[in-house]
C-alpha cells in the first residue's frame, strides 16, 4: 500500500485513529518518530521508534484497556500530564471501539469534574499526578472505572500491571458515529465537548494533503501542538501517511527547542501560533536553529505578521514559506494562505486567507444588522462542508444555536475583499465599541515595538479598550516609545504591563480575554 492508496481509503471509510498507525506501517513500516520526552505509559519504548513500533504499542495498550474492562461504545476520558502517550492511549481506546474524550491537562479540577459528569459514567484514563489533582472530584460516583497508566492509587486499575494482556481484534465504528471527542478552548467559559466522526476527521485532511503533495522530498516535520487538540489527529495522519519523519515535541522553552531543531534539522514545523511567538527570539540566535526549515505552518488561531516575518527571515532555505490556515475545532481548516520571506512583514494580519480548492470548506459572510457586509460593517463568518463537527456532546441545543442548515456560525466577524480574501477582525464576544479590530491594533503595535512579547486589547470596566502587554524578559515598558507607537489609536487607555506568566491561557495557549478582563476589573476595583 502506498500513501495515496491509504489516503483514498480514509476518504471512503473514514479516519479511525486506532487503525492509523497500522495503516501507516503498511505504507512504510520504517518511517521514524522521535520524541523529546519519554512516554509515561510506555517508559521502556524510548524516544526513537518506527511507525511499526507505534502500531505495536497501540495494539499493546488496546489489549491492556480491554483487560481493564473497557468495551466498544464506551467513553474513555483521557486526562493526564502532557505527553505524547495521550494520543497513543486515545488511539488504543479507539482501536477497541471505545470513544476517547480528550481533556487538556491545563484544565482545572472543577472543570474536569464537570466535563466528566457531562459524559455520564465514562472510564477515566489518567496518571498519578492528575489523579491526585482530582482529589476533590467524586470520581467513584462520576466514572465507571479509573485507570492509571502506571503506579498505584486506591480504587484504580494500573495499565502497567496489565502488560502482556492477550491481543484484541480491532473494532471499527461506523463512519458517522462519534470517534473522538475534543473540547473547545474555553475562552468564553466552560469548554464544549466537540464530537468528531471518522468521516469528519478524514475530510479535514483534504486541504493539507494537497499542500503536502507539492513537497519534493520527505522533510522531517516537527509537531508542537497540544496532544488533546483535534488538529493533532490531522497532523499525525498527514505526516505518517506521507512517510515524513516526525519529531513530537512536548518542550516549549526556547533554548531547549533550539537544541532540538539543531539536532534534528526539521524542514517543516507545525506549531501553535503562541508557541511560534514564544520562539520568535530564536530568529536572532547565532546558532540559527531555523536554518533548515522551509515550511512553517500554523492552524486555527491568527498569527502576527511580525512573527511570520522574523521566522521566515531566519530560514536558510530558498523559497521558505509560512502557511496559515484559519479555522476552529468545530469546522477544521476553513481558509488559508501562504506568506513569503520578503513580504510577510507588510502583510495585513487580518487577511486570514482564501477559500481552498474544490472539496474544501465554503465560506460566507452574513449581515449582523440587515445591511450589506463590508469592511465598515463586518458580518458573521460562516463555514459549510462535510468536515463540520457532528455535535456538542450532551448539548445539542447549544450546537443548534450555531447551525443554519449546512452552515456553521463561527462566532468570528469579518468581511471579504474584492479579491476574495477573508478578513477576520475579532471574535464577536471580544468586540469593543470604538475599536474596529482589537486584533488589528495588536498586529500593528507588535510590529512597531519589538520589545513586546505579547499584547492583548481587552474591554475595561467602563467599556474602554485597555492594552495589556508583556515585554521580553519582563523589562519595564518604555512609555515614550509606547506613546509614539499609539498615536493612531487615541481611543486606547493607558497600557497595563504584567508578567507573561500571569496571562490566563487556554489549552492551545490562546489568551483568555474574558478571564483577563474580569481579572483586570477586580484588580482596578481593589485599587479604588
Amino acid at each position: 500500500m502506498n500513501g495515496s492508496t491509504a489516503y483514498k481509503s480514509l476518504q471512503k471509510r473514514g479516519l479511525h485513529i486506532g487503525l492509523l498507525p497500522e495503516m501507516a506501517a503498511a505504507v512504510n513500516a520504517a518511517t521514524p518518530l522521535t520524541l523529546d520526552h519519554d512516554l509515561d505509559a510506555l517508559p521502556e519504548a524510548g524516544r526513537h521508534m518506527t511507525v511499526s513500533d507505534l502500531a505495536d504499542h497501540v495494539g499493546d495498550l488496546a489489549a491492556r484497556l480491554w483487560a481493564a474492562g473497557v468495551r466498544p461504545g464506551e467513553h474513555v476520558v483521557v486526562h493526564k500530564t502532557a505527553n505524547a502517550d495521550v494520543w497513543v492511549l486515545a488511539a488504543a481506546a479507539s482501536r477497541i471501539g471505545a470513544v476517547p474524550v480528550m481533556l487538556s491537562p491545563a484544565l482545572d479540577a472543577a472543570t474536569v469534574g464537570t466535563l466528566i459528569k457531562r459524559v455520564d459514567q465514562p472510564s477515566l484514563l489518567t496518571d498519578e499526578r492528575k489523579f491526585d489533582a482530582l482529589a476533590d472530584v467524586p470520581l467513584a460516583e462520576l466514572t465507571k472505572r479509573v485507570i492509571i497508566v502506571a503506579g498505584e492509587r486506591p480504587g484504580t486499575e494500573s495499565l502497567a500491571k496489565l502488560a502482556g494482556s492477550p491481543p484484541v481484534r480491532p473494532v471499527v465504528r461506523q463512519i458517522d458515529e462519534a470517534a473522538v471527542i475534543t473540547h473547545t478552548s474555553g475562552t468564553t467559559g466552560l469548554p464544549k465537548l466537540v464530537v468528531h466522526t471518522p468521516r469528519t476527521q478524514a475530510v479535514r485532511l483534504i486541504p493539507q494533503w494537497r499542500l503536502l503533495s507539492m513537497l519534493r522530498r520527505k522533510e522531517t516535520v516537527a509537531i508542537h501542538i497540544s496532544f488533546v487538540h483535534s488538529r493533532f489527529v490531522a497532523a499525525m495522519a498527514l505526516a505518517l501517511l506521507k512517510e515524513m519523519p516526525v519529531l513530537l515535541m512536548n518542550e516549549s522553552e526556547p533554548d531547549t527547542v533550539a537544541k532540538l531543531f539543531l539536532e534534528h534539522r526539521p524542514g517543516f514545523i507545525e506549531a501553535l501560533p503562541n508557541s511560534l511567538m514564544e520562539w520568535e527570539g530564536l530568529a536572532d540566535d547565532l546558532r540559527k536553529p531555523f536554518a533548515s526549515v522551509k515550511y512553517f505552518s500554523s492552524t486555527f488561531d491568527a498569527i502576527h505578521p511580525r512573527t511570520m516575518s522574523r521566522l521566515l527571515k531566519s530560514s536558510g532555505r530558498r523559497g521558505a514559506l509560512f502557511f496559515q490556515i484559519y479555522g476552529q475545532s468545530e469546522v477544521g481548516p476553513a481558509v488559508g494562505r501562504a506568506y513569503f520571506r520578503n513580504s510577510a512583514h507588510k502583510a495585513n494580519g487580518r487577511c486570514v486567507g482564501w477559500a481552498m480548492p474544490r472539496g474544501c470548506a465554503k465560506i460566507r459572510l452574513v449581515s449582523r444588522d440587515g445591511n450589506p457586509v463590508s469592511e465598515q460593517n463586518p458580518g458573521y463568518i460562516e463555514v459549510a462542508w462535510p468536515g463540520l463537527a457532528k455535535t456538542y456532546f450532551a448539548e445539542q441545543d447549544r450546537y443548534d444555536e450555531n447551525r443554519f442548515g449546512e452552515w456553521w456560525r463561527t462566532g468570528d466577524v469579518g468581511y471579504r475583499t474584492k479579491l476574495g480574501c477573508l478578513h477576520m477582525l475579532d471574535r464577536e464576544v471580544d468586540m469593543i465599541v470604538g475599536v474596529r479590530s482589537s486584533l488589528e491594533v495588536e498586529d500593528l503595535l507588535l510590529g512597531r515595538l519589538n520589545e513586546l512579547s505579547e499584547l492583548v486589547v481587552i474591554q475595561g470596566p467602563e467599556s474602554e479598550p485597555i492594552p495589556v502587554l508583556c515585554t521580553t524578559d519582563d523589562t519595564p515598558l518604555d512609555r515614550d516609545r509606547w506613546r509614539a507607537a499609539v498615536t493612531d489609536f487615541p481611543q486606547l487607555a493607558d497600557p497595563i504591563q504584567i508578567p507573561r506568566a500571569e496571562l490566563p491561557r487556554t489549552a492551545t495557549l490562546k489568551v483568555q480575554r474574558i478571564a483577563l478582563s474580569h481579572r483586570l476589573k477586580e484588580r482596578l476595583e481593589d485599587r479604588a
